[in-house]
């Protein structure tokens, strides 16, 4: 039994990612007719998808970091626990403020994917930690891949609470399957938790995340988001003195500094924004009305599946990346990963008309998204101590969440103004989207500069040659290196 719970905790951890991604994207297809299901305006209702990325882009890091002091495997089960009640809470209520509460529980789930891969890293030996993190990366983009078209197909014929009531049943299976798989990993740093720091990064967040999502909506140069802007200015300057002064921060600044580890979060940002670009701006084009000229009129279902080729391909490659990383080095991975990306966005602007290479265009985007974020979490375990590799990762994963943050605002700021009248409606033009598409593509290309720009790993030659190494000695290699 104890064997087969050892084959199980991969998978068990991965459907654990995809449970994050699913439950992330099931209420977009929901946003057009809450208004009307729950009786609240459209911009109460957009606050289902903001409190999720607040909570999220919030707790990861926080909850990463308890993760290290006590338990990641207790801190998993914790996020997975809050998933799975927020999504009983929304098939319980209709009511917008129990609804945005209970989404908000849900954006702890964003701490699954840090803390798997620090559980892997942790448990499994050096020969088997590069395919397994890569596939536990890649799972963001196949729940996402998978959620909408599953959501839509549900909201189409049933009824909408139908919805989270079988993500509740998926997260209640998932709960009990890495209950049942998952070890707790014997590596901690021990320590008392920085519950000013917490504070202060989350205070520092909201303000950054709610003036970046709600600038279109409230207007850029109003009060309240300058207002929110120059809070989050002054919160992060004290923040960043109160954790260089404190003996146990709760983000390592003096480690987070040194290339090795800096020039990977910025490539997480500027990735996140990149493969975001692809989903938000290919489910819009497409689902425009065909007397724009340029649109297919598809439905959202019909959408879901365009998008789904490319979810399917990154389960695939996700081997694949791991191959490459093992013998040309996760800066290598990274770099080839967001040139493909740009490649993407270059097949999307040379036409955008035809489905088959709508599709293509958005698979090409998949593949570099596959390849670039299996490479992130590598570069960050081989660049920190055994003791902080959950709340590393959690501070990448962050990263990437601000980065698809930035990508939303600054493609709703480029489509807001490329309109014209469509039906007596103002909609996007095609050239909106084609710079959309752009934008995109050159945030890729210089994350492909970052990525080149991550220095050598000093330790990789000598742990590619010495494979059958423990994974204790490693972390004193790389320590020491």
């Amino acid at each position: 039994m104890a064997a087969l719970r050892d084959r199980l905790a991969v998978p068990v951890l991965a459907f654990g990612g995809i449970l994050m991604a699913v439950m992330q994207t099931v209420v977009v297809p929901l946003l057009p007719d809450l208004p009307r299901l729950t009786g609240a305006s459209a911009s109460a209702v957009s606050w289902m998808v903001t409190a999720t990325l607040l909570s999220g882009a919030v707790l990861t890091p926080v909850l990463g970091r308890a993760g290290d002091m006590y338990g990641k495997r207790r801190v998993l089960l914790m996020a997975l626990g809050l998933m799975t009640v927020g999504s009983l809470l929304c098939a319980v209520t209709s009511d917008i403020g129990v609804l945005i509460a209970a989404r908000a529980l849900q954006g702890a789930a964003a701490a699954v994917v840090p803390l798997s891969i620090s559980i892997l890293r942790d448990e499994l030996p050096p020969e088997r930690t590069g395919s397994a993190v890569a596939l536990m990366s890649s799972t963001v983009g196949i729940g996402a891949a998978l959620g909408l078209p599953l959501a839509a197909l549900v909201v189409q014929y049933a009824n909408w609470h139908v919805m989270f009531w079988a993500t509740t049943a998926l997260g209640a299976v998932g709960l009990a399957l890495a209950w049942w798989a998952v070890r707790e990993s014997p590596v901690r740093e021990p320590g008392r938790f920085d519950t000013v720091g917490a504070v202060g990064l989350a205070a520092g967040l909201i303000c950054l995340l709610l003036g970046v999502s709600q600038g279109g909506t409230w207007g850029w140069g109003s009060a309240r988001i300058l207002g929110l802007f120059v809070a989050c200015v002054l919160i992060m300057t004290l923040w960043w003195i109160q954790q260089r002064r404190t003996e146990r921060p709760l983000v390592d600044l003096k480690l987070a500094a040194r290339p090795r580890v800096a020039l990977p979060h910025i490539a997480a940002l500027l990735t996140g924004f990149a493969f975001y670009g692809n989903s938000l701006v290919t489910a819009q084009l497409v689902q425009a009305p065909k007397e724009t000229g340029y649109g297919l009129g598809l439905s959202i279902v019909a959408t879901g599946l365009c998008l789904l080729p490319g979810g399917v391909t990154m389960l695939l490659l996700s081997p694949v990346s791991a191959r490459i990383s093992a013998a040309r080095g996760p800066r290598v991975t990274l770099a080839l990963g967001t040139a493909i990306i740009a490649l993407g966005y270059v097949i999307r602007i040379m036409d955008s008309s035809d489905l088959w290479l709508i599709i293509l265009g958005a698979t090409v985007c998949a593949i570099g998204t596959t390849l670039a974020y299996s490479a992130l979490p590598t570069l960050i375990l081989r660049a920190v101590p055994a003791g902080q590799t959950a709340s590393a990762n959690g501070v990448n994963v962050l990263m990437r969440t601000i980065g698809q943050a930035v990508c939303s605002a600054a493609v709703a700021a480029v489509l807001v103004h490329h309109t014209s009248l469509v039906g007596g409606a103002p909609l996007p033009t095609l050239h909106g989207y084609l710079l959309a598409f752009a934008m995109a593509g050159t945030v890729a290309v210089v994350a492909c500069a970052a990525a080149l720009s991550i220095p050598a790993d000093p330790a990789s030659r000598d742990t590619r040659r010495t494979s059958g190494r423990t994974g204790a000695h490693r972390d004193e290699a790389l320590e020491g290196a």
